[in-house]
């Protein structure tokens, strides 16, 4: 199998998390997905605004209980009629009250210092309160917002009115380590109880991906530390030198630093975006990073031009997992859907059970201007082992919100989660974004594990440029993190992958007895806009699903390495089950048959039909590169062909599906297989269904 391996692997696993193999060799890493919550949900849009001017809005917890923070491009809280001219690149303003009782004031916006020369702007970037001081970051950045040489710190020891700083020189030069983001740690850094260090993230080139590429987009995260008594003071800076999976080592070189988190991901590679709008999009950028004392949490808020990237970790230094990827589409945006930019958690606003924080970001992209100090809210809930204990009931529906359900998406075109769950069927959310995505998925996840059978998902509208899966469909359960495939899955009516399938119409899926805290209907999206529809999507553990017209569709009975019954063999060369390798499509096994042969090679499986009857049959099959006489059908028992597609390369599992009536049959075949090209060359398969149209 290891030629196979070879030919179809795209992706590997290390300890530190995924990575992509480059077709330079190059190892591009994407870090693993978080099992530490259970489900996750920001609002669509923010909920909580206030009576100011600005944006970025990085902040600290005073030891006097208010909150300091520090905009750029903006009045602050200062809001006299007309504008001032020219607009203050920075301010600095005391926020008072809790959310949705805010008020503030602005202090002052004589602070730091241009240093490179030409078109350039000061920006905050990160600031801490330590000892009843504040220290903020603040960097160069350029007008157009592309690259960001230097960055400085400077304090205050009468709460933000005046500031200090060295004005010879940027502590930080040449494009490292420029953008600063202080680590959060509650009320005059109190949080911290285990060390007498003052801890800063930052990122080289740029605050974000540098739309016209002329420094490389930030895709590492890196960490330093500096005592408390010493942060003006560059000398006593410590570097984080260690791996990804968190073991820490330090260097005062800032040359030898190492990442603490890198993602390497690009988002919104191909889009029908209007010509300027950016694409191909990093992910790594200015947020914050804060501490969730009752979850004993560190949270690192990212984003990109169209979503919110969220990752926690156990440890300053990691090892850094992803647990939220917020996606807001591509523009226009709306009042009740927008995404933003420097996106940042206050630690004076996290609940007392962590659960709940609120995310700062602004933005006035997209046709909407949300241009001020603004929140919305991120509910938390933290795994917790459970055993699915869910009786069988054919009319309790799991996705019922009082379940603690929470709805997710590659996108909500218009941000109305709710449709999803709230008993009507005609509503419509659809999945349009702008991207020439090539998955689309709805579906849910819980707070504790469910016994699943059945899933029915209720289509949206139908439009000329979508509103429909196209391919690949299949239904995912998540397992402890991870999303797999439910095996034996079969669809009433038959779900046709065009826009026949209509406007607020039901498709019903079944599958074998499965568990998890997750569910979602996952497959390509449909039309030349590429996005999918819904109007409704229903969860249950039921008893009526009708028994699978296969046996051991998918392999999972099969006890050794050979073709047992139900399954049997055409053709001589080597054929076999793959049990447990990490081969299949859904559940632990698959079919495969390999030869250097020209022969014909089939596996089969003869089932009962009923005659004069439309049916529909489905597998999911791979195959190596040099595949190109693959056959997948049914025929009769003798052999005579009643209806077959021919398929070549496969690099991954595809679903290929043949209609056809039984004529006056009582028993067909259904099959997969190929002629051999005479060199090495290999088919898997995976999970058949056979169902009545």
């Amino acid at each position: 199998m290891d030629e196979v391996k070879k030919a179809l692997g795209r992706i590997g696993l290390t300890a530190a998390g995924l990575f992509l193999v480059l077709p330079q060799g190059a190892r591009a890493i994407v870090p693993q997905d978080s099992t530490f919550f259970s489900t996750a949900h920001i609002e669509s849009a923010d909920s909580l605004s206030t009576y100011s001017d600005g944006d970025l809005w990085p902040s600290c917890w005073s030891d006097d209980g208010h909150l300091y923070s520090a905009n750029g491009d903006g009045r602050g809280f200062t809001m006299v009629e007309p504008r001032p001219n020219p607009v203050y690149d920075i301010a600095v303003s005391r926020i008072q009250g809790l959310p949705g009782s805010l008020t503030g004031t602005t202090l002052t916006t004589h602070i730091s210092q241009t240093w490179a020369v030409g078109e350039y702007n000061r920006k905050p970037t990160g600031m801490v309160c330590v000892d009843g001081a504040m220290y903020m970051a603040v960097q160069d950045l350029s007008w157009d917002f592309n690259d960001a040489p230097n960055a400085t710190i400077a304090k205050s020891t009468d709460r933000g009115v005046t500031w200090s700083w060295n004005t010879s020189a940027p502590m930080f030069g040449n494009y490292v380590f420029t953008t600063i983001m202080f680590l959060d740690y509650g009320r005059n850094n109190a949080w911290n109880t285990f060390d007498s260090y003052v801890y800063a993230y930052g990122l080289d080139y740029n605050w974000r991906d540098s739309f016209d590429n002329s420094v490389p987009d930030p895709t590492k995260l890196f960490l330093a530390r500096v005592p408390k008594t010493s942060i003006q003071n560059r000398a006593t800076w410590q570097f984080y030198t260690g791996d990804l999976n968190g073991n820490a080592t330090w260097s005062s070189d800032i040359n030898l630093r190492q990442p603490v988190l890198q993602d390497d991901r690009r988002l919104y590679v191909s889009t029908r975006a209007p010509y300027g709008q950016p694409r191909d999009l990093s992910v790594i950028s200015q947020g914050s990073v804060v501490y969730n004392k009752a979850l004993n949490r560190y949270i690192y808020t990212s984003w990109t031009e169209y979503t919110f990237e969220f990752y926690e970790a156990p440890k300053p230094w990691g090892p850094w997992k992803k647990f939220l990827s917020k996606d807001y589409g591509g523009y226009p945006w709306s009042d009740t859907k927008n995404g933003g930019y420097s996106t940042t958690i206050p630690s004076k606003f996290i609940s007392t059970d962590g659960k709940t924080m609120y995310v700062q970001s602004n933005t006035f992209m997209g046709g909407l201007e949300n241009y001020n100090f603004s929140l919305r809210k991120l509910v938390v809930e933290p795994r917790v082992a459970t055993t699915p204990s869910n009786a069988r009931s054919d009319t309790a529906n799991l996705a019922a919100p009082s379940n603690g359900t929470r709805a997710i998406e590659k996108v909500a075109h218009f941000g109305n989660l709710s449709y999803l769950n709230n008993g009507y069927l005609n509503d419509n959310e659809d999945s349009w974004d702008q991207e020439n995505k090539t998955l689309d998925w709805w579906g849910y996840t819980w707070p504790r594990n469910y016994n699943l059978n059945k899933l029915s998902y209720t289509t949206g509208g139908m439009f000329t440029d979508g509103g429909w899966f196209s391919g690949n469909l299949w239904v995912q359960v998540r397992q402890n993190g991870q999303w797999v495939n439910v095996t034996n899955l079969r669809s009433s009516p038959y779900y046709p992958l065009t826009s026949a399938a209509g406007a607020n119409r039901t498709y019903t899926f079944v599958f074998n007895d499965t568990w998890g805290d997750g569910i979602r209907i996952i497959g390509t999206p449909g039309g030349s806009a590429y996005f999918t529809s819904i109007g409704e999507l229903a969860v249950y553990y039921t008893s009526s699903v009708t028994p699978s017209l296969l046996q051991d569709p998918g392999f999972e009975n099969q006890t050794s390495g050979a073709v047992s019954y139900p399954w049997y063999v055409q053709g001589t060369d080597a054929k076999g089950i793959d049990r447990g390798l990490g081969y299949s499509h859904g559940g632990a096994n698959n079919g495969w048959i390999r030869t250097s042969s020209r022969n014909w090679n089939a596996l089969k499986q003869d089932v009962a039909v009923t005659p004069n009857t439309n049916y529909v049959l489905t597998a999911w099959i791979r195959s190596s590169a040099n595949v190109v006489g693959g056959y997948f059908g049914v025929c009769t028992v003798p052999g005579t062909i009643i209806s077959e597609l021919n398929f070549g390369f496969l690099p991954d599992y595809t679903a290929k599906t043949v209609t056809f009536n039984s004529g006056s049959n009582t028993t067909v075949s259904v099959f997969a297989g190929f002629w051999a090209p005479g060199a090495d060359s290999l088919i898997q398969v995976d999970d058949f269904t056979l169902t009545k149209l």
